[in-house]
C-alpha cells in the first residue's frame, strides 16, 4: 500500500483526533525510518521520546520474541522474572526509590503517584489536605485527572467536570509556592517542561521547592515520563539536581517501543499502597518488562555521551545563526528551538519532505528527540537538512 492509501483508510477508520502528516511509516532502522512509498527519513523524534535505542534493535527484538516463545502473560497475581528483574534494575538506577508498580503509559503512571499522594496525606492527616500543586505550563496526561493536573488552559476544555484538588502555580516564583494553603498534600513538576515547550526549570527552583515540600510535609513528585531513561544525560531528569523525590513516574523511553510505564516511590510511601488499593490488568506484563530490561541495558552503554551529543547539536544549531531562530534551549538529547515568525508546524512539515522526522511542543518550539544511539553521521545528515530548511524561513 502507499502513503496516500493508508492515509484514506486511516481517516475513514480511526477516530480523527490527531493532526497526522500524510505520511504513513513501514519500517524503522537504527535512527531511520521508511515510508509507504520507499522514502527514508532521519529520526529525530524517537515516536515522541519513546524509541530510544532505536528501531528494530536486534537484542531488543529477540528479548521480545524470546520472552513472546515462552510466556506473554498471566496478571499480578502471580510474581513473574521479567518484572522483578526490571524492577530491581530501575530501584538501582534511581536509589533513593525502593519500590516499583507497573502500568501501561505515562499518564496512568501519573495517575498512580497521584492515589498515592492522596492516600499518604489522608492516612497521616485525616480529610481536607488532598491538593496537589503543578507548575504552569506542565503536561502530566490526558486522562480526566492528568488533564485536570496540567497546566495548561487549552487542555481543560470539553470535557467538564474535570477531577477537583489540583492547582497551578508559576514554575519560576517560590513566593507563589511558598503561599500555599494547609490543604496541600504535593507537588508535581516536570524538571523539564516537554508538551510545555522545552523548558527546563531552573535549579534555584527546584531546590527551593524541594526545601518547602520538606518542611510542610508535601510530598514531592517528578514526573519522569519524557526526562527519563536517559534523555537529559542522567538516569532522571531529577539527578541533575541532587535532591530526593517522594516518588517518580516513568513511560515512554523504558518500552522501546512497547507500552510500558510506571512509578517509582521512596522509603516513606513503600507502605502507603496495600493490598487492592491500585492495580493495572497488563502491568508488568512479561514482554514489555524483558524488553524494557535489554533498553536499560544498551542505553547504560551510551549514557555517558548524550550530554556531549545534545551540547554537539545546540552549538551547531546556534552556529547557523539564522533569523528565524530565537533560542535553543534543552538539555542532553531533549532540545527545544524557539522559532521567530513562522508555524513550527509549517517548519516540521518541510523538514519531513526533505527526510528528517522531528517534532513541535507549545506554539512556537521546534523540538528534537533523537534516539540515545544516535551516531555523529545521522546527527550531522539530519542537522544539514534541518540548516537549509530553516535557511527558507528567514
Amino acid at each position: 500500500m502507499t502513503n496516500e492509501s493508508l492515509q484514506s483508510m486511516s481517516c475513514q477508520h480511526i477516530l480523527p483526533t490527531y493532526a497526522r502528516y500524510p505520511i504513513a511509516f513501514t519500517k524503522g532502522q537504527a535512527c531511520h525510518l521508511y515510508d509507504a512509498d520507499g522514502n527514508k527519513y532521519i529520526d529525530f523524534m524517537s515516536g515522541i521520546g519513546v524509541t530510544s535505542i532505536g528501531h528494530a534493535h536486534p537484542k531488543w527484538v529477540d528479548a521480545i520474541v524470546n520472552q513472546a516463545g515462552s510466556l506473554a502473560h498471566v496478571s499480578n497475581l502471580f510474581h513473574t522474572q521479567p518484572a522483578a528483574v526490571l524492577a530491581q534494575k530501575l530501584c538501582e538506577l534511581a536509589p533513593e526509590m525502593v519500590n516499583v508498580f507497573f502500568s501501561n503509559s505515562g499518564a496512568e503512571a501519573n495517575e498512580g503517584m497521584i492515589k498515592t499522594a492522596r492516600k499518604y496525606s489522608r492516612d497521616k492527616y485525616g480529610e481536607g489536605r488532598a491538593t496537589i500543586l503543578t507548575l504552569d505550563g506542565s503536561f502530566h496526561g490526558r486522562t480526566i485527572t492528568t488533564l485536570a493536573a496540567t497546566g495548561q488552559d487549552k487542555f481543560h476544555n470539553h470535557f467538564h467536570p474535570f477531577t477537583p484538588g489540583f492547582r497551578h502555580v508559576s514554575p519560576t516564583h517560590i513566593a507563589g509556592l511558598e503561599s500555599q494553603g494547609d490543604d496541600v498534600c504535593a507537588l508535581l513538576i516536570e524538571t523539564i517542561q516537554g508538551e510545555g515547550g522545552v523548558m527546563p526549570l531552573s535549579a534555584e527552583y527546584v531546590i527551593a521547592a524541594t526545601e518547602i515540600c520538606k518542611k510542610r510535609d508535601w510530598l514531592l513528585l517528578v514526573d519522569e515520563i519524557q526526562t527519563g531513561i536517559g534523555r537529559t544525560g542522567k538516569w532522571f531528569g531529577y539527578q541533575h539536581f541532587g535532591i530526593k523525590p517522594d516518588a517518580l513516574s516513568f513511560a515512554k523511553g523504558i518500552g522501546g517501543g512497547l507500552p510500558l510505564g510506571g512509578f517509582m516511590v521512596s522509603d516513606k510511601l513503600r507502605q502507603t499502597l496495600g493490598l487492592g488499593d491500585h492495580g493495572s490488568t497488563y502491568g508488568g506484563n512479561p514482554i514489555c518488562c524483558a524488553a524494557a530490561t535489554v533498553v536499560l541495558d544498551i542505553v547504560e552503554g551510551v549514557i555517558p555521551d548524550i550530554t556531549e551529543k545534545g551540547n554537539y547539536i545546540q552549538d551547531k544549531i546556534r552556529a547557523f545563526n539564522l533569523p528565524c531562530i530565537a533560542e535553543v534551549r534543552g538539555k542532553g538529547l531533549m532540545i527545544g528551538i524557539k522559532i521567530n515568525k513562522h508555524a513550527p508546524a509549517a517548519i516540521n512539515a518541510k523538514l519531513l519532505d526533505s527526510g528528517l522526522a522531528a517534532l513541535t511542543a507549545g506554539t512556537d518550539i521546534l523540538r528534537l528527540l533523537p534516539p540515545l544511539v544516535i551516531e555523529r553521521n545521522d546527527i550531522d545528515e539530519g542537522l544539514k537538512i534541518l540548516q537549509n530548511t530553516l535557511s527558507n524561513f528567514e
